[in-house]
């Protein structure tokens, strides 16, 4: 059972470190974009600075009111093929399978499900093995949410037992911030240790996407998390956003890379934040984000800056390569459709772009198996 300081706190007048007139105003804000956290992630938070990252990643800004982005940036819903099952990529099928997080990052991509009366997670896993059953070429089930290590150890071990009878699957991924917001529900659980054990074999090995965003989410809670897993034979990568007031700066990029590599659990993406509602505050521009990132991978060994920055657009993983100074080279590095897997693109200049979709119509492409330029006409597609 988790301790008492690990519940649930959604009721923003707990917090008795903000002024009640700006407490007034987050109420509002809430009603909009769920609020939730824990007694242990706020007792991270710096009160007396007001540019605190940890409070930026979790507590309401009124900010959030201003009316920009989309619901869903992505276009999750274009690949859903059942509730709770999207199949985006050929080789990799993804399963909601919870809609509770440890607390509520106020980036989050899926922020829509905190609020929808519409039920997004998993409802028939009978259905959704078969699915997984009828497409062999898929590989990989990426297990997420919410957040896949809030549910009941035995619910996890019945999924990851349904999804270990497919053959043609080798590699299972959670996702998930539990390491960084509730550390202890992974250190204080020996069940959940010895499902996640059972399951993480020597040619099957469970990947734990952990989610750390700033060097002050790596305490010795988490620590000690990492080292549980780590002794359950589970590996970790570590994918974070990039977020305007929180990790925008070199050395803090710096840290959490090698940090996280010390670790055990490499970055892995450090990712676009997505245009969200509710987000723009905390969105840096793309160009400037290439920048600081490859300020801090120039501080790093091979193995600390081995992380990619990309977004994760309607049509795939877009890869920002590198700046030029006149243009800006993406490339597909991951695609939805066959034909743009390993593109090249190469956009003019842009410094106010923070979304693919945000780069002027013309681009010029590069085929990634022939030495060849075109310039093609990209129909302009807005945001919001």
């Amino acid at each position: 059972m988790m301790a008492h300081t690990l519940l649930p706190i959604t009721n923003l007048d707990r917090l008795e470190q903000i002024p009640g007139n700006e407490r007034a105003l987050l109420h509002k804000v809430s009603q909009h974009h769920a609020f939730m956290t824990n007694d242990y992630y706020l007792s991270l938070i710096s009160w007396d600075d007001p540019e605190d990252p940890i409070r930026r990643l979790i507590i309401p800004d009124k900010r959030e009111l201003y009316q920009w982005g989309k619901e869903d940036p992505s276009d999750e819903g274009m690949y859903t093929s059942m509730q709770g099952v999207q199949h985006k990529y050929e080789n990799t099928v993804l399963f909601i399978i919870s809609n509770q997080c440890a607390s509520i990052c106020r980036y989050c991509f899926r922020k829509r499900i905190f609020h929808s009366r519409r039920n997004e997670s998993l409802r028939d896993l009978d259905a959704a093995i078969a699915y997984v059953k009828n497409h062999r070429k898929v590989s990989n089930v990426l297990l997420t949410g919410g957040d896949p290590l809030m549910l009941p150890a035995h619910r996890l071990d019945e999924i990851l037992t349904r999804i270990r009878q497919i053959d043609h699957v080798s590699v299972i991924r959670l996702g998930s911030k539990v390491p960084a917001f509730m550390p202890q529900r992974i250190s204080d659980d020996p069940e959940l240790l010895a499902i996640l054990k059972y399951h993480s074999t020597a040619n099957k090995r469970l990947y734990i996407m952990t989610h750390f965003t700033h060097p002050r989410e790596l305490t010795p809670e988490a620590e000690i998390a990492l080292g549980c897993l780590h002794d359950a034979g589970v590996l970790l990568a570590n994918q974070s956003p990039l977020i305007r007031g929180v990790n925008d700066n070199a050395a803090t990029l710096t840290e959490l890379f090698q940090r996280l590599a010390a670790m055990g659990s490499p970055q892995y993406y450090l990712l676009q934040c997505r245009p969200v509602r509710g987000n723009y505050h905390l969105v840096v521009p793309i160009e400037e984000g290439m920048a600081l990132f490859e300020q801090a991978r120039s501080r790093c060994s091979g193995l600390e800056k081995r992380g990619r920055y990309v977004m994760s657009h309607t049509t795939g993983k877009v890869e920002i390569v590198g700046l030029l100074e006149k243009r800006v080279i993406l490339k597909y590095w991951q695609a939805a459709q066959k034909k743009d897997q390993g593109r090249v693109m190469i956009f003019p200049r842009n410094p106010l772009a923070l979304w693919l979709d945000d780069y002027q119509d013309h681009r010029t492409e590069i085929s990634a198996d022939r030495d060849l330029c075109k310039t093609k006409w990209v129909p302009s597609v807005a945001v919001c």
